[in-house]
């Protein structure tokens, strides 16, 4: 079955246009560079100057971002935006390939954007140390032709999803968890087609699923996902083979086998035509990066004593499961965010990981209300001797 005879066809626009020489980056491309991968039949020199001419915006230079940012800038894409608000942390350096110990503490859109240079100079790249908002999303994803989601986060998954559809881009989707890993590409084709709302209409609650840092992952998986949605993206782009439209592919990597479902669009689903405010959408702020200001596990008992709010934001079960910090309150990250006044000025959260509180701490900053975030979380305080209390 060739692309054209998907359930959902790749947009026209990118299968019927003409040889993309009229942009800079198509330009500035040196085709022999591409000979290996031109010689594919079902590549060739169009392909390659289609790719030449493209303009791909990558959310997250993450764990998925950082593998299918380097071979999307290999591949010959003529322009890529990236967007990531985050800075490089010793913690992901085990998956993230992209980087060095070098790049410790730097903003990971302008570190991955110079390295991405040095591999592949014609190759234009820009960096966006910013979150994508309901307010800008539209803006800033406007333009491109393709959209690769590669972020981690409920909230920033339906943003992409609901702003491609609204501006009629191909979207490659991917997630991964522990050993699982998951891929598609969604296009909302006017209505006629399948996007994350359809997969997943109703988003979790707060900390329902757990974050990598929660629950764990292998950095080769990282690998074969993020890979394997470059890959999607270069087929869009060029137009050739069959596309995960109205597939989602499935990888257990403990099996070393990918299965498949079939996607269909819900009938009785509007389409999209306006972004919802994420927190509305998802109950839960979106991406953050670091947290603002921290508390180290070793500070802990000695703001206690002295009478700190001292917050757990995780869910009922996850306190069940482990107990929680010895004279800490309980309040739900969900609770929190949609009753927090200026009364919790000052406190210190905590969730499993950190990565809650961190963007509990910059949804709270907004409202001007300053809180800390412990680092590390609860499962960074083994051994610490801060007193649990089990429950």
């Amino acid at each position: 079955m060739s692309s054209t005879d998907l359930p959902v066809p790749v947009p026209p626009r990118i299968l019927e246009r003409a040889v993309p020489t009229d942009r800079p980056a198509a330009q500035r491309h040196d085709l022999g560079r591409y000979l290996r991968q031109m010689r594919l039949p079902q590549l060739g020199e169009t392909g390659q100057r289609r790719l030449a001419g493209a303009r791909v915006a990558v959310i997250g230079a993450g764990g998925l971002g950082a593998p299918a940012l380097t071979y999307l800038a290999a591949a010959g894409i003529g322009e890529i935006t990236l967007f990531d608000p985050d800075t490089v942390d010793a913690t992901n350096l085990h998956r993230q390939v992209l980087f060095t110990e070098a790049d410790l503490g730097r903003s990971k859109a302008v570190a991955a954007a110079e390295h991405l240079h040095a591999q592949s100079p014609q190759v234009s790249v820009r960096a966006v140390v910013e979150t994508l908002t309901p307010a800008n999303a539209l803006e800033e994803l406007g333009g491109h032709d393709l959209v690769l989601d590669g972020t981690d986060n409920f909230p920033t998954r339906y943003l992409a999803s609901d702003a491609c559809e609204i501006l009629d881009l191909p979207l490659v989707w991917g997630s991964i968890l522990a050993f699982s890993g998951q891929v598609s590409v969604f296009w909302g084709a006017g209505g006629r087609g399948v996007t994350y709302r359809d997969v997943h209409p109703v988003p979790p609650r707060p900390g329902e699923v757990p974050s990598c840092a929660e629950a764990g992952v292998l950095g080769m998986l990282c690998g074969v996902i993020g890979s394997t949605m470059a890959m999607e993206a270069v087929k869009v782009l060029a137009g050739m083979g069959d596309v995960l439209f109205g597939r989602l592919a499935l990888y257990d990597a403990l099996r070393a086998r990918w299965d498949e479902l079939p996607l269909v669009r819900d009938p009785q689903r509007l389409p999209v035509t306006e972004i919802e405010d994420v927190m509305l959408t998802c109950g839960l702020p979106g991406p953050t990066g670091p947290a603002r200001d921290e508390v180290t596990a070793e500070e802990l008992p000695a703001l206690l004593a002295a009478g700190t709010r001292v917050i757990d934001i995780r869910e009922e079960r996850e306190l069940a499961e482990g107990g929680m910090v010895a004279g800490a309150e309980h309040l739900p990250m969900g609770e929190l965010l949609h009753g927090a006044d200026h009364e919790v000025a000052g406190a210190v959260l905590y969730c499993a990981a950190g990565t809650r509180s961190a963007s509990t701490q910059r949804a709270l900053a907004e409202r001007g209300i300053q809180v800390r975030s412990l680092t590390g979380g609860f499962d960074g305080l083994a051994g610490s001797g801060v007193e649990i209390q089990r429950l």
